[in-house]
């Protein structure tokens, strides 16, 4: 089943959603804004192109 992300703008809207969902018997849960950090970066992560290899020698130049 496909979700639905919503951010509410004040504290008062989200009690009203979250009500909402509980009174349809519908799951909800809250996320920290660390958790949205890590969902951006694993729907990034999924994104990149895995066949390109880098060598060492790129690497090692980066880092110094």
């Amino acid at each position: 089943m496909e979700s639905i992300v919503i951010t509410p703008k004040t504290k008062n809207e989200a009690k009203i959603i979250t009500g909402l969902l509980n009174k349809m018997n519908i799951s909800s849960s809250v996320i920290t804004d660390e958790e949205k950090e890590d969902l951006g970066l694993l729907m990034m992560m999924k994104k990149v192109d895995r066949s390109d290899k880098v060598s060492r020698d790129e690497v090692m130049k980066k880092l110094n």
